[in-house]
């Protein structure tokens, strides 16, 4: 199973987009896109839980990236 991790490589804000995008297999860009949109149509929910994922999200180490656990 793999972890999610904000990404190092592939960050705009926080590397949060980039290491979900790492972690489901897409374009991280889709998803910064759906982040804009559903915070606008959120009233702002929506950057409020990107802002408290970004502080529990851990930082990915170059070691530990694309590793899977069990």
């Amino acid at each position: 199973m793999k972890k999610l991790f904000r990404s190092t490589t592939d960050s705009k804000l926080s590397g949060l987009c980039g290491g979900m995008g790492e972690w489901l297999g897409i374009d991280p860009t889709i998803i910064r896109l759906l982040v804009v949109i559903a915070s606008f149509f959120s009233f702002g929910a929506v950057a409020v839980i990107y802002l408290i994922a970004t502080l529990v999200v851990p930082k990915a180490n170059q070691d530990f990236r694309f590793v899977d656990h069990y």
